[in-house]
C-alpha cells in the first residue's frame, strides 16, 4: 500500500483540496494496477508553533512522508521518474501556493504488511487484480 502522511499548516487546505489531492495520489497507483483501497492519505494539520525548521516556527512548510509497501522500484531511473512525478503532483498544492515543500519516499518490506488479516497477493497476480476489481481485501 502507499501510505502518505501530509503534514501542513493549519487551514492551508480546504476539504475540497484534500479530496482532490487524495484523488490525484490514488490515481498515481491505480493507473499501474494497484487496488484503490491500498492508497491511504492522511492529512496532519499542524497548528502554529508545532512545526519547526532550522529551530524556528515554520508556518509555510508542507512535509510529506510517502511509504511504499506494495511496490518498490529498484531501477534508479524509474525511482527518479517516480520522485519527479510525485513532485509534480504536489507542486500545485505547495509551491504554486507559495508554500515550502519537502518529501521523501520509504520502501517498507512487503513481508511486514498485512491488510485485514490477509497477506497481500503477489504484485500483478490474478488475486491482486480481483482485489482491485472488488476494491477490498478478500480470501484468495
Amino acid at each position: 500500500m502507499p501510505l502518505w502522511h501530509i503534514y501542513h499548516p493549519a487551514e492551508v487546505y480546504t476539504e475540497q483540496d484534500k479530496q482532490d489531492l487524495a484523488a490525484e495520489i490514488t490515481e498515481i497507483y491505480t493507473r499501474v494496477g494497484l487496488p484503490a483501497f491500498y492508497v491511504v492519505v492522511q492529512f496532519h494539520e499542524m497548528p502554529a508553533s508545532t512545526m519547526f525548521v532550522s529551530g524556528k516556527p515554520a508556518t509555510d512548510t508542507v512535509r510529506v512522508v510517502v511509504k511504499h509497501l506494495a511496490r518498490h522500484l529498484d531501477d534508479p531511473e524509474r525511482r527518479k521518474r517516480m520522485t519527479e512525478y510525485i513532485d509534480g503532483v504536489l507542486r500545485p498544492y505547495t509551491g504554486d501556493r507559495g508554500l515550502h515543500w519537502e518529501f521523501h519516499i520509504e520502501d517498507t518490506p512487503r513481508d511486514q504488511w498485512m491488510i485485514a488479516g490477509f497477506w497481500p497477493p503477489a504484485a500483478g497476480s490474478d488475486a491482486e487484480k480481483a482485489w482491485a476489481q472488488a476494491n477490498r481485501a478478500m480470501p484468495y
